[in-house]
């Protein structure tokens, strides 16, 4: 019998996964996956931290549906919440918590709706793939960790699980993170002359990326590149030159945009002031929305949700696993369609709506079931 997805959510948000301890929120759902005859395995990028890799007839000859999430989650933030983020209390159709939506309700979907088609369905054309990673928030390294392990399976389309309103998004945006160090020669406040400030440095190479023009037209359905200056950090006292500063980039791209060639570009730009090291490096993902699978996602997501099917592709801009997975597993056909909501991802008082939840597992279970011939 397939759990509720409303408990397992509940079940899975009570479990603190912030940066730390995927492998407990992990042992929430491997039961129901082990009972309804799934081969689970966990791999660990770090102790405590692992992926979950479970399989149902994964060796038909016709390759496996992939589904996947995470269960890690980000900090709380500075300000109160008006709810305990770990309680996961129900208000009307809302569903407060710390990853309700980003993005532990679209993993308890995925779990439902797997076992669902698994303990329904004999003699399959196809069988099911599910990736529940770790660390996924801070640059995939949970999806990374788990690449051995999946490396030579043969694998069918993918489905992430992320926040899109049960919509069906055909792709997102890559991540380029960056930091930028610069380095000068401290001395006493009063001399300024006998040192080399670091900030001014650091100063004029944000001035650069500011002034950074893509030359890359506007995806169609992502829109532009764009840069973004996060953080400036520099000097330990008033009453010193700065021997050191630091700045970190988000650079968010476009299918055929070069990583390498962007950095390349931003060193010309700031010169000797500062060196550039990349942090995260995911590139974008993107699957014609014609493809017949992708397709056929659409027209379910439309049946149970009751949105206009053809509707002009969408696409997110956020990163998922999906950078690591869709290349590692063949550039295969890739959707993003899951119930949380996106503005609501990483924010104070978190929540999804309880109705979303339930068409989430409708979703992928119709989905999974039409995969695998059920």
């Amino acid at each position: 019998m397939s759990p509720d997805v409303l408990n397992l959510t509940r079940e899975l948000v009570a479990v603190d996964t912030i940066d730390h301890d995927e492998n407990h929120a992990l042992s929430v759902v491997a039961p129901h996956l082990e009972a309804a005859g799934f081969d689970v395995t966990t791999v660990e990028h770090e102790p405590g931290r692992g992926t979950l890799i479970a399989e149902w007839h994964a060796d038909t000859p016709t390759p496996p549906l992939c589904l996947s999430g995470h269960v890690d989650t980000v900090p709380l933030g500075g300000a109160g919440w008006s709810r305990d983020p770990f309680r996961a209390e129900p208000d009307g159709d809302r569903l407060y918590g710390r990853g309700t939506t980003d993005m532990k309700g679209g993993v308890a979907a995925i779990v439902c709706a797997a076992v669902a088609v698994a303990t329904s369905t004999h003699a399959p054309r196809s069988g099911l793939r599910l990736v529940l990673t770790a660390a996924e928030e801070t640059g995939s390294h949970g999806a990374r960790g788990a690449l051995d392990a999946l490396n030579g399976r043969p694998s069918g389309p993918l489905l992430i699980a992320e926040p899109t309103s049960n919509a069906v998004f055909h792709g997102h945006k890559g991540a380029l993170w960056l930091s930028a160090r610069a380095e000068g020669v401290t001395a006493h406040g009063s001399m300024p002359h006998l040192g080399d400030n670091a900030v001014y440095k650091l100063a004029r190479a944000v001035a650069a990326f500011e002034g950074f023009a893509f030359t890359e037209q506007a995806h169609p359905a992502m829109g532009a590149p764009t840069l973004n200056v996060g953080t400036f950090h520099g000097g330990l006292n008033t009453n010193s030159v700065p021997d050191s500063a630091g700045a970190t980039v988000d650079i968010r791209t476009v299918p055929g945009q070069d990583h390498a060639a962007i950095t390349d570009e931003l060193r010309a730009g700031v010169g000797d002031d500062a060196a550039l090291e990349a942090l995260v490096d995911l590139p974008a993902v993107w699957t014609d929305p014609g493809d017949d699978w992708a397709a056929t996602v659409s027209a379910i997501a439309a049946d149970v949700t009751g949105a206009s099917h053809g509707d002009a592709p969408r696409a997110a801009t956020y990163f998922t696993d999906a950078s690591v997975l869709t290349p590692a597993l063949g550039g295969v056909p890739t959707v993003v369609c899951g119930p949380g909501e996106p503005e609501l991802a990483h924010v104070t008082d978190e929540w999804v709506s309880i109705g979303r939840l339930r068409e989430s597992e409708e979703i992928i279970r119709r989905v999974a079931a039409h995969w695998c011939g059920a």
